[in-house]
């Protein structure tokens, strides 16, 4: 079994009113940026427990994505509005609006050439980022889930993006278009760079018996693919290996939050994960050993 203990528990610094969801990892550094409802953005030192940078934002904000090269953050916010910001300085380097609802899920390509924002007007909205800290171009919009999006990924090569949404459907698209691709055979063998959405044959597994759609609210897959965890409705992060495809598959369950569990992401290098807590407002980082 793969083990696991907390290692730091954020609690004199963060954030106000409001459930906080939204969380990302820095992709160089051994750090990760939280965005809450109180309109607050912290870049956190993983190590120290302690903020790098703290900086505002206009609206109540949802969620945010780093850039591959980890110079910019994407922040978006309940009401349809994005920005770009300088991570280092939070100087706003660029504004959107993509709906008129509130963004759950964004992520840049790995070649850091494009991003998507899926919104809960179900659409997810494709920009090119020719310069990562210029204006960006609107390119396409996916069309065609019937419910919000809730999760989206890339594929290596940035051509193929997978998206889930609150009717627990799992669609993919052509990231440079935004056309869906209907055949989901010929997805077989596309690997992707990222895996947060919920649903897919290599984590089919990570849902327990008794676990209805809603109760699974975020998963992330370690860089080196060998690990997956999961945040559910119950207060737990759950932990198991990476393909869980098998119904039966073993995992280990910690519990350090009070109430339902908003995201989870591994830390660069895999030896940590950090976790956030909704209505608890709790940031809480565990060691994998």
């Amino acid at each position: 079994a793969v083990v696991s203990t907390q290692s730091g528990h954020y609690g004199r610094d963060g954030h106000g009113a409001g459930d906080l969801w939204g969380g990302a990892n820095h992709p160089l550094e051994n750090s990760f940026a939280t965005v809450g409802q109180d309109k607050v953005v912290y870049i956190w030192d993983a190590e120290s427990h302690t903020p790098k940078q703290v900086f505002k934002v206009e609206k109540p904000a949802q969620a945010c994505c780093f850039s591959p090269d980890g110079s910019v953050l994407a922040v978006a916010s309940t009401t349809g509005e994005w920005w770009v910001l300088d991570s280092k300085n939070g100087l706003v380097l660029s504004s959107y609006k993509s709906g008129p609802e509130q963004i759950d899920a964004m992520s840049y390509s790995p070649d850091g050439k494009s991003i998507a924002v899926g919104s809960h007007d179900n659409y997810v909205y494709l920009f090119e980022c020719g310069d990562i800290r210029a204006e960006y171009k609107a390119i396409g919009k996916c069309a065609g889930h019937s419910s919000f999006i809730t999760h989206l990924d890339f594929s290596d090569d940035g051509k193929v993006l997978q998206t889930t949404s609150g009717d627990y459907e799992h669609l993919f698209w052509d990231a440079t278009s935004g056309d869906q691709i209907t055949s989901t055979k010929d997805m077989r063998d596309v690997n992707m760079s990222s895996y947060t959405c919920t649903l897919g044959f290599p984590v089919c597994g990570i849902w327990p018996v008794g676990y209805d759609g809603t109760d699974i609210n975020a998963l992330c897959r370690s860089h080196n693919d060998k690990l997956v965890v999961t945040a559910d409705d119950f207060g737990l992060v759950n932990l198991f290996r990476f393909p869980c495809c098998n119904p039966t598959a073993e995992w280990s369950s910690f519990r350090g939050h009070s109430a339902h569990v908003t995201k989870v992401r591994f830390l660069l290098g895999d030896k940590e994960i950090f976790s956030l807590g909704g209505r608890d407002q709790s940031i809480i980082q565990w060691g994998v050993c």
